[in-house]
């Protein structure tokens, strides 16, 4: 194989640390479409916090890594590694469109022995069947003749600086045994906690696509319990805290499930399983419970609100946190919008305060507004749906009416101000 020279397609949050790392080892270039993005990236900030200011900028400094929107500064590279988004659509198919044109744009620029490896998470199949042939069309070359594929399914999880890029033991595969063990040796040679070497990009697609299936099931589980343990008037962290006592129980816990990988990646193995005649019931029906907790948060709060006699219509109410996750500024797929439609349609006055989000963002994906400061005035309920560090101390009663109701879905406050939670 040639001196290898790497491009990465797509940089957001996973593309960028994988970029900025391989940049440690070999010559890197970043390619994204937005020009504001690169342009933000090469002024040493990236505005999703998953690489430091300090190990951009020292990347680029030494001159091992750099980012473009032009095609002409990525065809001397021979290492392409995509990773673009794969969403799903308003049907919840799967929406390939980014992946289609990442390899539009591999198509033009890849060469002999060129290597392409896909990190995108998709259903078994996608790689070979939708992918390369659409780089073998614009390049007018053959996998395995001309060049060669691979994938490498992306295990980046936002705001956790513990387990960065490096730290995730990464599969791997490669469209030849011998391309499969050149992929594992560019990957391993970066990667501290290791790699593993699938047999083929079917089995490291479909090893992708189960990991989050298992968790958005696992979820789902404890969600149905918290609904049970609701109605029965158990706390259900109580019962999992002693169910938790015997060696080889699950610890999951209740709560809200989005984000671009757990709240996606079973529709990517749904859609397969029906292409092949088989309808998943249990994927679905997760699907469809971890899907209904938005729905659920704000219900629950309504009726607690109406127990406590306070007046619904027109009340004020506080949703702290939006982001899908804690502690990250990622707003994709968060479920906290569910919780905010749903307690519209009782008329109701909500301030949504997430310090984390950008509210150009919130509102140009969402059409809501979200602020990064609290406003001074008192509220009549408030439901804490994102357990960001930075709301820690937070003296919500000062921010409540006399009577009020606070719904805890992370269950992270203490119990004594708590009225409801999952």
């Amino acid at each position: 194989m040639k001196d290898t020279k790497i491009c990465v397609i797509g940089l957001g949050y996973v593309g960028l640390p994988l970029a900025r790392l391989f940049s440690t080892k070999y010559p890197t270039i970043g390619f994204d479409m937005s020009q504001a993005r690169v342009d933000a990236l090469m002024a040493g900030h990236d505005a999703t916090l998953e690489v430091a200011d300090d190990l951009l900028q020292d990347a680029i400094k030494n001159h091992s890594f750099k980012c473009t929107t032009k095609l002409e500064d990525i065809k001397d590279c021979n290492f392409y590694v995509v990773a673009v988004p794969t969403p799903v659509d308003s049907d919840n198919n799967p929406d390939l469109t980014p992946l289609v044109g990442a390899s539009t744009t591999v198509g033009k620029v890849i060469g002999k022995g060129d290597v392409v490896v896909y990190e995108s998470t998709v259903y078994p199949g996608v790689t070979e069947d939708e992918c390369i042939p659409v780089v073998e069309k614009v390049s007018g070359l053959k996998m395995n003749v001309d060049f060669y594929g691979g994938y490498s399914p992306e295990r980046i999880n936002p705001g956790d600086k513990q387990h960065t890029v490096e730290h995730i033991k990464k599969v791997t595969s490669g469209s030849t045994p011998e391309i499969g063990k050149y992929i594992n040796e560019v990957y391993s040679s970066v990667i501290t906690a290791g790699t593993h070497l699938a047999p083929t990009i079917k089995v490291a697609e479909a090893a992708k696509v189960i990991e989050n299936s298992q968790r958005d099931i696992n979820i789902a589980f404890v969600n149905e319990l918290s609904k049970i343990f609701n109605k029965m008037g158990i706390d259900t962290l109580d019962v999992l805290e002693a169910a938790g006592t015997k060696w080889n129980f699950l610890p999951f816990r209740p709560g809200l499930v989005g984000g671009h990988c757990i709240g996606v990646d079973p529709y990517y193995l749904a859609q397969c399983a029906k292409r092949y005649g088989y309808n998943p019931e249990i994927i679905l029906a997760g699907r469809r419970m971890n899907d209904g907790m938005g729905e659920y948060v704000a219900t629950e709060t309504i009726k607690l609100m109406l127990k406590k006699g306070i007046q619904v219509l027109e009340s004020d109410i506080l949703i702290l946190g939006f982001t899908f996750k804690e502690n990250c500024p990622d707003v994709r797929n968060t479920k906290v919008i569910d919780i905010y439609k749903a307690l519209k349609e009782y008329n109701l006055n909500i301030t949504v305060y997430d310090p984390w989000a950008n509210p150009a963002i919130v509102e140009h994906e969402y059409g809501i507004k979200v602020v990064n400061e609290l406003p001074k005035q008192k509220f009549d309920a408030c439901i804490a749906a994102v357990a960001h560090q930075k709301f820690e101390g937070l003296d919500i009663l000062g921010l409540l009416k006399d009577k009020h109701v606070v719904f805890d879905v992370k269950c992270t406050l203490d119990r004594s101000i708590v009225d409801g939670r999952l």
